[in-house]
């Protein structure tokens, strides 16, 4: 398995239709083209199951999983079994599967994961790795696979599993070639990793990589994201890739919405937030993967690098609070960061 160096573009799309442009220099470039070009070797794309706004669904995954492929690039489809974002606060259920029963539910999973799938294998642009949720740490599909806090019981984790396997079981009929993955956010906890993986191991969930998200705001520190690493790779043995990291590239806002990061007390030790303390931020954080033991740590995901600000987006609902954890600046030119993935080739 090559060492993954990715990006998570699902937004490219949407700003693109919303104005906004992509530059190395003053020469404009397709983003897609340009990224690879500079050493991505991998795209990362959510879909939702029927989201407003008409992006990040079974027809736009289409066309830009197209443009990923004319690359010939790694392709990471990203399941979020929802109508809007999954992540460890957020994990409801899509509206038209609201009324179904605990079966009801799996085959919905697994129907819908197969219908993706086939239509992407269709076309010629399967996906070479599968995730079944997006991190998945509290479980999915609120509440019947809910498995944090009151829900951490035995008949919810089987729920939950029951769930997983649902989409595992869709990849390996569809795409037999694809990897799986389960992805968490506790890059930094070993304790909580150890916990879930453990009852994926337990329960007989059928995975083949473990995903993680990694952002020291909210995460910890590279020395604990460097012994998670370690303990994860040595106890389950199994490929990790950090699927999604990000680090500022300034404090400075560009508008008025609020930035996810803005303030010089979030910052980690050692890495300001400016293009050389974000290139010394990746440049440390690619060298930990690469050191995980048994050659375990398969790669990574900057989330969002290609995020900029788009005012046409807004009206969805879309408001960048991102737009300083990207790639690019406020106009769409490439950062010097991108230099450190060709510094890593070489």
């Amino acid at each position: 398995m090559m060492f993954i160096k990715g990006m998570d573009l699902s937004f490219v799309d949407e700003v693109e239709a919303a104005g906004g442009a992509y530059f190395d220099g003053d020469v404009r470039r397709d983003p897609i083209d340009l990224m690879a070009d500079l050493g991505m070797n991998a795209v990362r794309l959510r879909i939702w199951n029927d989201p407003p706004g008409g992006f990040c669904n079974l027809e736009r995954t289409l066309v830009m999983a197209r443009r990923i492929k004319e690359r010939g690039l790694h392709f990471l489809l990203d399941f979020h079994y929802s109508d809007r974002w999954a992540d460890s606060a957020n994990q409801w259920k899509p509206r038209s599967w609201e009324g179904l029963d605990a079966a009801g539910l799996r085959e919905a999973v697994r129907r819908y994961t197969a219908d993706v799938l086939s239509a992407l294998a269709m076309q010629g642009t399967a996906p070479d790795m599968v995730q079944i949720g997006n991190e998945v740490t509290p479980g999915m599909l609120w509440p019947d696979g809910r498995v944090d806090g009151e829900y951490d019981t035995d008949a919810q984790w089987r729920a939950f599993a029951g769930l997983l396997q649902a989409g595992a079981s869709a990849v390996r009929a569809v795409c037999p070639d694809a990897r799986i993955m389960v992805h968490i956010d506790r890059g930094g906890d070993w304790e909580a990793t150890r916990k879930f993986f453990g009852k994926m191991e337990e329960l007989g969930v059928d995975y083949d990589v473990i995903g993680q998200s990694f952002y020291t705001w909210w995460h910890g520190t590279l020395e604990d994201l460097r012994h998670n690493l370690a303990l994860t790779a040595e106890t389950f043995g199994k490929p990790i890739v950090v699927v999604e990291t990000a680090y500022p590239w300034t404090l400075r806002k560009y508008g008025d919405p609020d930035l996810i990061v803005e303030r010089e007390d979030q910052l980690a030790p050692d890495y300001p937030a400016s293009a050389p303390g974000q290139s010394a931020y990746l440049r440390d954080f690619m060298r930990i993967v690469r050191e995980t033991p048994n050659g375990l740590g398969a790669g990574f995901y900057w989330w969002e690098p290609a995020w900029i600000p788009a005012k046409a987006m807004w009206s969805v609902g879309h408001h960048n609070n991102w737009a300083n954890l990207t790639l690019f600046d406020y106009e769409g030119r490439r950062l010097a960061t991108w230099d450190v993935l060709r510094e890593e080739e070489t």
